[in-house]
């Protein structure tokens, strides 16, 4: 087991840190910035595409049924996470800077992430089916709810962000992809289940290729003259902070309610992400470029965070289904 998998760093944020640190040292300027500007919109409108296109229909209508646990999940994702980042306004400017508070009210925003939802959900021992029905119902309508509440949080700042021309730019660019790609899975969905890695591969060239357009502009700007080492690790500290208060609550909320160990596997996991997939593309669409790579620094952060956390708990809650599903053997 290599070092990386002992610490359980995800290997993409180190890709993903390189390409700051190359941003950082040779931004794109001149006519490479609009050239880089024009190949990010088509990688953002590809990356959708795929998305839409591995969206199994059948695998949603199987998780459907599970209505107040998705209720759940949709609540933590967009009503808890926006009240604790309001709640995070205490912080400014004694803990974090302005900036810093925007890019996690941005960040408390998102969608959940869909992939590692589901990965975890599965490693523990969850409930699968409601998993992708959460995960990726949360997705999608997070195109929508995500500039509102964006445009709603800001606004609460002081900030003026346009909503509807967000609204619109977020449909013309990430939607009609998505769902030009769902429409065309019938055709090209036995190539998208085949080439998984490829499209993966995809998905995360378009992600790196945005962060070093987005982090270019930043630079320019004069992004590190306003977040330093302290800022980062009051990013990090924030970050656990939030992940933790999040997990809690969604625990002791499905247990409360009632639900099984099963679906709380799927509540903690569907309930405490934010999509890095979907935010990085989104904080393009929704911000000027130049303050893009400040928004989506504690969303790059919380991500390595929330994967490292969750390791640990998916292997908890595997151990404890096993013990479950053990006695339950023995008791027949």
């Amino acid at each position: 087991m290599s070092w990386l998998q002992r610490l359980r760093i995800d290997k993409f944020l180190l890709v993903l840190v390189l390409v700051v640190l190359v941003a950082s040292i040779f931004p794109c300027e001149g006519i490479w910035k609009t050239f880089f500007a024009h190949l990010t919109t088509a990688a953002i409108a590809l990356l959708f595409f795929m998305h839409g296109a591995k969206l199994s229909r059948e695998a949603i209508i199987a998780g459907m049924s599970h209505w107040k646990l998705h209720l759940v999940v949709f609540l933590s994702t967009f009503a808890l996470f926006p009240l604790l980042g309001l709640a995070m306004n205490l912080l400014v400017p004694g803990m974090m800077t302005p900036t810093v508070y925007l890019g996690f009210l941005y960040l408390c925003a998102l969608p959940a992430t869909v992939q590692s939802a589901i990965a975890f959900t599965s490693a523990a021992g969850g409930n699968v089916a409601a998993a992708i029905c959460s995960a990726s119902a949360s997705s999608i309508l997070g195109v929508f709810l995500s500039p509102l509440l964006v445009g709603a949080l800001m606004h609460t700042q002081g900030g003026d962000t346009d909503v509807l021309h967000a609204i619109g730019a977020i449909i013309l660019q990430l939607m009609v992809p998505f769902i030009i790609g769902h429409l065309a899975r019938p055709l090209i969905g036995k190539w998208v289940d085949r080439h998984r890695k490829l499209i993966n591969l995809t998905d995360r060239s378009s992600i790196l290729l945005v962060v070093y357009t987005a982090f270019s502009a930043a630079v320019v700007e004069g992004i590190w003259h306003t977040i330093d080492g302290w800022s980062l690790l009051t990013i990090l500290v924030i970050s656990l902070v939030l992940l933790t208060v999040v997990l809690i609550i969604n625990t002791y909320a499905a247990r409360g309610l009632g639900f099984n160990t099963a679906d709380e596997i799927t509540i903690v996991f569907c309930g405490s992400k934010k999509s890095l997939a979907n935010g990085i593309p989104m904080a393009n669409v929704l911000f000027p470029v130049a303050a893009v790579g400040a928004m989506v620094l504690p969303l790059m952060i919380f991500h390595q965070v929330q994967l490292m956390v969750c390791a640990v708990l998916a292997q908890r809650y595997a151990r404890k289904m096993a013990k479950e599903q053990a006695v339950a053997v023995a008791a027949k």
